[in-house]
């Protein structure tokens, strides 16, 4: 699998490397946050194109596929045309929360055929803390790209597979909506049967950059062995998690449905335990 992470020195390299044509995504989005476009207002980086990942990274929301349910292909072309992104030239996503937001463009963006695309490592305040400037207000336009995408380049199953994986099957939510103890957001509290809590903030360091690869590895060796699947509350923070194992040279399969999908499902069976 191609690099996961770029460093923000490597990035501040990269841009001004005019062999490249590096093409910035700001994906700032967080639950219950919906000021990323005012966030990219008051301080983005140079040249970055603000990326909405409800609208354009995301289905609109129903019982029966989440609330973040994939993209239809031809959407995501449009606006990944509308970004700029062109055919074979590299693209960086971030966001200001350690990538649990870029990743679902990385993620989303390697399953649609793009092969150079890069998380931020740390993102925003990785990038202020190595010195990197910030541009405020709106940026121009940028111009129409070609890009063309496929679906499928990344694996993905159903509630059907999730319930019946043979293999480590990774819930990637804060390990008290596992439990069952709180569900702020979906209809039932708990868990797919079977699966192990595996909250995705423990990929990250204590200043939000991913931990080393020797670090990641130790930390998924724990699960088992087998094929690894992940799920989340809807698809978005499962994709950091994959992104981790990816880092770790571990392939993953999303469960892009994830607990939002599955527990609007009263035919399917949650556990708390």
């Amino acid at each position: 699998m191609a690099s996961v992470l770029i460093s923000a020195d490597g990035l501040r390299k990269q841009l001004g490397d005019s062999m490249f044509h590096t093409h910035l995504l700001d994906v700032r989005w967080a639950l219950g946050d919906p000021d990323g476009p005012q966030h990219y207002l008051d301080g983005h980086i140079p040249g970055a194109v603000f990326v909405d990942l409800e609208t354009e990274l995301a289905a609109p929301s129903s019982p029966a596929r989440g609330r973040h349910p994939l993209p239809d292909i031809a959407h995501l072309q449009k606006c990944a045309r509308s970004w700029g992104l062109r055919t074979g030239e590299p693209v960086v996503v971030y966001d200001a929360t350690g990538g649990m937001a870029a990743a679902r463009a990385w993620w989303l963006l390697r399953w649609a055929g793009v092969d150079d695309v890069r998380i931020l490592d740390g993102g925003l305040p990785a990038w202020e803390r190595s010195g990197g400037e910030l541009a405020t207000g709106s940026e121009s336009d940028p111009a129409p790209g070609d890009v063309v995408l496929t679906a499928g380049n990344l694996p993905i199953t159903d509630a059907d597979g999730a319930a019946a994986w043979d293999g480590p099957l990774l819930d990637a939510r804060a390990g008290e909506r596992y439990r069952g103890e709180v569900e702020p957001v979906d209809p039932r509290a708990g868990h797919i049967p079977g699966a192990v809590s595996a909250p995705t903030a423990e990929n990250l360091t204590s200043e939000g950059t991913f931990k080393s690869r020797e670090q990641l590895r130790a930390r998924f060796a724990e699960f088992g062995d087998g094929p690894v699947a992940v799920y989340c509350g809807s698809g978005i923070t499962a994709a950091h998690q994959i992104a981790a194992l990816a880092a770790a040279g571990i392939a993953a399969t999303l469960y892009p449905g994830s607990w939002s999908e599955w527990s609007n499902d009263p035919e399917r069976p949650v556990a708390t335990d």
